[in-house]
């Protein structure tokens, strides 16, 4: 995979250009320190995944990935915790607070890795065929998969798709977005969480205010969605 770095602190780009490349084997095609000269570098090179720090001077980090490409991810860098629901609301594949830990950095770069290869294969064509009482059935090329509702552990918005994340760590990805699938599964079970969440309340371990945690997995609540939450979770606790 390819990437660049943008931030607008010389010692913050090198102190993550040597992290990933102590942690990966990703291909740095440089460091930008403003979204004007990455935006400019990348109408001639193809990149797989930005580091995007936030807060620089002209176009902001949050602003920049409004215009980012479906098929380029975005991890962002900041030392700023509260940016992070607005990060996945633009689909970011994670939100790194700075000062930035290799094996927080390594797990990053992991999902990135997984959520490109998704992309890449023809699974990216899915599309849903039949919403039944106890199953989804998804159409791959010529072959059909029944993904069980009960095994759904949540549904992350990805770009123009939707991943299904399934038990124990399979994931799926449809080309189709949130709302229309969330409209297709039992309300008593899914819950809209964000922008680009939906959980399956069955599997939620645990829960403070803005997050939910669901295996490894840490889900932003927004603010908007919550009371709808914990008023599903009261009805099944």
């Amino acid at each position: 995979m390819t990437c660049i770095i943008i931030d607008d602190e010389p010692l913050a780009r090198e102190e993550l250009e040597h992290l990933i490349g102590e942690a990966s084997d990703l291909k740095i095609l440089g460091c930008f320190p403003n979204a004007k000269q990455a935006r400019l570098f990348m109408e001639t090179n193809h990149i797989d995944l930005i580091f995007l720090d936030i807060e620089m001077p002209g176009t902001n980090g949050l602003q920049f990935a409004e215009h980012i490409g479906k098929n380029t991810l975005v991890i962002f860098t900041t030392a700023y915790p509260q940016y992070a629901l607005k990060s996945y609301e633009l689909d970011a594949i994670d939100y790194l607070v700075k000062p930035i830990e290799h094996p927080r950095l390594e797990k990053a770069i992991a999902k990135a890795k997984s959520y490109h290869d998704l992309l890449k294969k023809s699974e990216v064509n899915n599309t849903i065929v039949r919403y039944s009482e106890g199953f989804l059935l998804v159409r791959s090329e010529r072959q059909y998969r029944k993904v069980f509702i009960k095994d759904i552990l949540f549904i992350e918005g990805l770009k123009d798709y939707v991943v299904i994340h399934e038990a124990p760590s399979e994931k799926i990805i449809t080309a189709m977005n949130l709302k229309s699938i969330h409209q297709k599964l039992p309300d008593s079970l899914f819950v809209r969480v964000s922008k680009s969440y939906i959980v399956n309340v069955a599997h939620v371990d645990r829960f403070d205010s803005q997050t939910i945690f669901i295996n490894d997995t840490e889900i932003p609540l927004g603010e908007v969605y919550r009371k709808k939450f914990f008023d599903v979770w009261d009805t099944k606790s």
